[in-house]
This record gives structure tokens, C-alpha cells and sequence, in this order.
């Protein structure tokens, strides 16, 4: 039954992921630090960071959006 909420879950993301138009898309999580590395191109090379509210870090290269971290997942995506 977690195997079909997980794929659903994936499922209604792709959307949003299809809109990045990244070619490959990687997820590290750090647990212990519970942060979320989201990188549309690796090696991402970032050169300008936007910070967001609520610790969400746009990384870019350029004009060009290369990463997404995201810091306090747990908390953020509590069930």
C-alpha cells in the first residue's frame, strides 16, 4: 500500500518536474543535517544563490537554475 502512495506521490510531481526541463534531475538527502539537494545539473558549478524564506536556496549559473536546497524537510513534509 506505500509502494502505490509513493508512486501516486511521484506521479503528481512529474508535472512540476517536466517543467524544469532538466534532461536528468538528482535528489541527495542528507538525514542528519535533513536538507534535501535537488541539482538539475551536475556538476551544478553555481555561481549566485537566491535565498528564499523558510530556507529553501536557489543555486544558479548565470540566469540558469542548476539546484534547489532544502532545509528542514522533515518538518516541512510532516504527515
Amino acid at each position: 500500500m506505500e509502494a502505490a502512495i509513493t508512486v501516486k506521490e511521484i506521479f503528481e510531481a512529474l508535472p512540476h518536474i517536466r517543467k524544469t526541463g532538466a534532461q536528468h534531475i538528482w535528489f541527495d538527502f542528507d538525514k542528519d543535517a535533513d536538507v534535501l539537494y535537488v541539482s538539475l545539473e551536475r556538476p551544478q558549478n553555481a555561481t549566485d544563490t537566491d535565498i528564499l524564506k523558510d530556507g529553501v536556496f536557489l543555486r544558479y549559473r548565470g540566469k540558469k537554475l542548476v539546484g534547489i536546497t532544502i532545509t528542514n524537510v522533515n518538518k516541512r513534509f510532516k504527515k
